[in-house]
């Protein structure tokens, strides 16, 4: 069975095969040696911290015990500590203890943990989506679980596009837990697995974000758009897929999400409260074509659509016209703008050649195609020093050379990365621009990134390799420090 490792992470395989978890045990140094990422600037250095087991998803930190924590997409929740001064993986929880078998959010308010994902139902032919909480309190025998909610059945596909529930986010103030849930399509078309769910796109539980007060527990969510928009629980709509979200120190949620097969470009969106921000109309700033009644998609003439791209192959590109109309009378949210110098390169819609917007002066929204842009964080204690103090982070989770090299797609040629970004707000479109710097590269297939002070940790997602468990690294990133910060933690 194909393991994330050899698609794009947001082309993952619906059902992958569960794997029993290795006992927690010291890393070798023969473990340990592996090529590490190389850092773009003088100031900042990357060490190997610990292997970690594979399929790692998210990586967080219990901001009461300051223990760091990760989950693995198949279920398992590991807590990080240390034996005989080596740090090891501690399996804490895992798919039989909450009962999510596709786990793919995490996040920590407090004490409390929350995990959110999806169920294969209907002999694996639907999905639920599924969110839990955990009271982690160290006093308590065992972390004790309450449900949050859990959604009604609805069609799951046979396809690579059927992208789920996954990112967590808390509210600044405490008082919600933001979820996104992807799109169970590539761009809007019909996925009905086999007809087991007639003229099945997207529906209410998909592609959009939620946000649910902290407290709710032992909801049932139900495939009705009125109901969940009455019940104050749909948020933000018409995004793809934002496999990752983050506040920034003003209060801003931003989210990236991924584009589909597609050469749209990968979107950076300023969340906001009942906006709309295209899908599946617009990705990247770009029309889908499949929503033209005279759409007669081929690679040979478009070069938007390659003839390798999976959804091409499968025939998910083709004359739709029952494709939906566009919603009347909504304003779809643009994405934030890139204005280089790295990660704007775009194929341009005249010509269809890939240009780079540096040497055009065009902006990019936002990110390069097929770049899968996750682990979005910004520096909200303004612990860095001045070049990156309350910026933004972002990694790329594809692109970059393969075996050495050069990877001959120009929209892919770099890729596996740690971006800067210095974000602009614009007063005239009442959005923001973006100034994006790749700052570490040649990273293994990184999902996820965690910031404690001046140090990012960045965990790769690993997988199966060879028929052999190989999991992935997680890297300690260390930047300059902010020299007030230095001297406090001095002092303390």
């Amino acid at each position: 069975m194909k393991r994330l490792n050899k698609l794009t992470f947001k082309n993952y395989l619906l059902a992958l095969s569960l794997m029993a978890p290795a006992a927690a045990t010291a890393q070798t140094p023969k473990e340990q040696a592996v090529t590490p990422p190389k850092a773009l600037r003088n100031d900042i250095t990357v060490e190997h911290f610990m292997k970690v087991e594979p399929e790692a998803v998210r990586i967080i930190l219990n901001p009461v015990t300051r223990e760091i924590y990760y989950t693995t997409f198949f279920g398992d929740v590991l807590r990080i500590k240390e034996v005989n001064g080596v740090p090891t993986s501690e399996k804490v929880l895992s798919a039989a203890d909450h009962g999510i078998t596709r786990l793919q959010g995490a996040a920590f308010h407090k004490n409390t943990l929350f995990l959110a994902g999806n169920i294969n139902v209907n002999n694996n032919k639907g999905n639920k989506g599924r969110m839990v909480k955990y009271d982690m309190n160290p006093a308590l025998a065992k972390p004790v679980m309450t449900v949050v909610f859990n959604t009604v059945e609805y069609g799951a596909n046979k396809t690579t596009f059927d992208h789920g529930w996954n990112a967590l986010e808390i509210s600044p103030d405490g008082k919600y837990i933001f979820v996104n849930t992807g799109a169970r399509t590539d761009h809007g078309e019909v996925q009905d697995n086999g007809g087991e769910y007639p003229n099945a796109r997207d529906n209410a539980l998909t592609a959009k974000i939620f946000r649910f007060p902290i407290d709710v527990k032992d909801l049932v969510l139900p495939d009705d758009e009125a109901k969940l928009k009455a019940d104050g629980y749909i948020y933000a709509e018409g995004i793809r897929n934002a496999y990752d979200m983050a506040f920034d120190p003003k209060g801003n949620l931003f989210a990236v999400s991924n584009s589909g097969d597609y050469d749209h470009p990968e979107d950076m969106f300023w969340i906001r409260k009942g906006h709309h921000y295209g899908f599946p109309w617009v990705m990247g700033g770009i029309d889908n074509p499949q929503q033209y009644p005279d759409y007669q998609p081929n690679p040979e003439t478009d070069p938007f659509l390659s003839k390798f791209a999976f959804a091409w192959l499968m025939k998910y590109f083709h004359n739709d016209p029952d494709y939906p109309k566009r919603p009347v009378g909504v304003n779809f949210t643009p994405a934030v703008q890139n204005l280089g110098p790295d990660a704007n390169e775009y194929r341009d819609r005249k010509t269809g050649i890939v240009m780079d917007g540096d040497t055009t002066g065009k902006t990019v929204g936002t990110f390069n195609a097929h770049s899968s842009p996750l682990a979005l964080f910004f520096d909200n204690q303004k612990a860095l020093a001045k070049d990156f103090q309350g910026d933004g982070f972002v990694i790329r989770y594809a692109g970059g050379n393969r075996n050495g090299a050069v990877n001959p797609n120009p929209l892919r040629r770099q890729g596996k990365d740690l971006l800067h970004l210095d974000m602009i707000y614009d007063k005239t479109t009442d959005n923001y621009k973006v100034k994006t710097t790749r700052i570490v590269e040649g990273f293994t297939a990184p999902t996820d990134a965690l910031q404690i002070g001046n140090v990012v940790y960045i965990i790769e997602y690993g997988g199966k390799q060879g028929g052999n468990k190989a999991g992935g690294s997680l890297w300690k990133i260390t930047f300059p420090a902010d020299p007030k910060m230095a001297k406090k933690k001095k002092k303390a």
